[in-house]
């Protein structure tokens, strides 16, 4: 078969494919540093830097910022000294200006055999407790819900960064070659956008796959195009053979080119995708029992409760990262016990059904699941009934994957103000979390512009005390 391009003739044509080849050379030595077993299929399953805890994320991501002290860190001193001024200084740097303590609208009661402390907003996640792991000292540096978005998710406020789900799957590849890896169910649109979920310099198949967007209601989010005509499938492969040929004979005669690689790897997902994915995304395949514990049910948690309901499925179809956004509502600079009350509503028999569901299945202890958002709250009013953001000092929860259950880890002051004992910066959280699926943070590196990266740049403390 005559070439669908022509070859180089000229001495610098030569050159060119000769350092293309070089470079596939180096590529390949690279994959094999990595682990990789197959450096033509960069999504390959390969080993962990040492023993996991965990083989798969579920990340709960509330966005707006829920408030600590109005959840899950209990702070009697807010309760007693409501209406008076702070007792000490307030960041120099503030995202509005605030007043003084504000008691929290909620009670709070001890559950489980942890006597984790719970606020009357989750019912039904208090009866989860003792599988839960609290970080309750968590602090970054952005006040702003942008650059607080992107500290999370990549590791950095400023600069386009890798997401972390983007670094797994490029550390560990996938579990399953017919779906993405790293998947992000309904995902926000704002404060960074694409970027949160974004591979940025490392590979394009290393992106998040979104399902659906903010704005899309869980029931209607899909996969355009997914379900293919079976009666079609042998012309789809022909025309994606003949359309991979032609790709790869214009990539031969290119320099290094990520997104064109990319491509070519999408197109094939897609394809494969075809035979697993509609019947996965399908929930009425589920029970009136299951939908009744996500509380599909329910008008009320039928949103959040399909994308967990679904997150489970994914992780149980081998989907490395899956990621469900409860966006944009937690951002209560008023009206805050009206609207933490109906968010916390919204998600909690979801997230509770969630945690049930996977230890049901035998998953929840190689499962990592993550709850929180991208900062807290100030136990300081705004305005007369309101919250402002709060990097300083917040909570997080994690659940299964090899952490502690029942356990709560760090402080913030006796008014919730400040991370103050066993401080756990942004870094080293996502240095735990690597560190639980087997990962060394400091190894797990990739070279752009003539430097190596990782998710945490330079810093970055495995917190080894949540280990189970």
């Amino acid at each position: 078969m005559q070439p669908l391009f022509t070859p180089p003739h000229t001495r610098r044509e030569l050159l060119t494919s000769l350092g293309a080849g070089f470079g596939a050379v180096a590529l390949g030595g690279m994959a094999r540093g990595l682990g990789l077993s197959d450096a033509a299929n960069p999504l390959a399953a390969r080993s962990p830097h040492f023993a996991p805890r965990a083989k798969r994320v579920i990340f709960l991501f509330m966005h707006g910022g829920p408030s600590q002290v109005d959840t899950f860190d209990y702070k009697p001193l807010l309760q007693r000294d409501h209406g008076k001024p702070l007792p000490f200084e307030k960041p120099r740097i503030q995202f509005a200006q605030t007043g003084n303590l504000l008691a929290s609208p909620w009670k709070f009661a001890q559950h489980g055999e942890s006597g984790a402390w719970v606020s009357e907003l989750f019912p039904t996640v208090a009866t989860q407790v003792d599988k839960l792991c609290f970080i309750k000292s968590l602090w970054g540096t952005n006040e702003a819900h942008g650059g607080a978005l992107l500290a999370l998710h990549t590791g950095s406020a400023t600069f386009v960064r890798p997401s972390m789900g983007s670094w797994v799957l490029y550390g560990l590849g996938s579990e399953n070659e017919s779906l993405p890896g790293f998947i992000t169910i309904c995902p926000t649109l704002g404060h960074g956008g694409v970027n949160n979920w974004s591979s940025a310099f490392l590979p394009g198949i290393y992106q998040g796959t979104p399902i659906g967007n903010a704005s899309v209601p869980a029931k209607q989010a899909a996969i355009a195009h997914l379900a293919g005509d079976p009666a079609t499938r042998d012309a789809q492969r022909r025309q994606l053979d003949l359309l991979g040929e032609v790709n790869r004979e214009h990539r031969e005669q290119r320099e290094a080119d990520a997104a064109l690689d990319a491509r070519i790897a999408s197109y094939e997902l897609a394809f494969r995708m075809q035979t697993e994915a509609p019947e996965l995304f399908d929930l009425a395949r589920e029970s009136s029992e299951t939908h009744k514990l996500y509380g599909i049910d329910d008008p009320l948690t039928e949103n959040f409760g399909r994308q967990c309901l679904l997150a489970r499925r994914l992780s149980a179809a081998g989907v490395r990262f899956v990621q469900c956004t409860h966006s944009y509502k937690w951002d209560q600079h008023e009206n805050l016990a009206a609207d933490h009350a109906k968010n916390a509503r919204e998600v909690d028999k979801p997230i509770a059904g969630l945690l049930r569901d996977l230890e049901a299945h035998g998953m929840l202890e190689d499962t990592l699941v993550i709850w929180g958002g991208e900062f807290g709250r100030t136990p300081v009013a705004q305005g007369t009934n309101g919250r402002d953001h709060n990097p300083h000092g917040f909570t997080m929860w994690l659940a299964g994957g090899g952490t502690k259950r029942g356990f709560s880890y760090g402080e913030t002051d006796d008014y919730g103000f400040y991370a103050a004992k066993d401080r756990v910066h942004i870094h080293d959280f996502h240095a735990t979390l690597l560190a639980l699926l087997g990962l060394d943070h400091e190894k797990l590196t990739y070279r752009y512009a003539g430097r190596d990266f990782r998710l945490t740049d330079v810093a970055g403390r495995v917190v080894r005390e949540i280990f189970a």
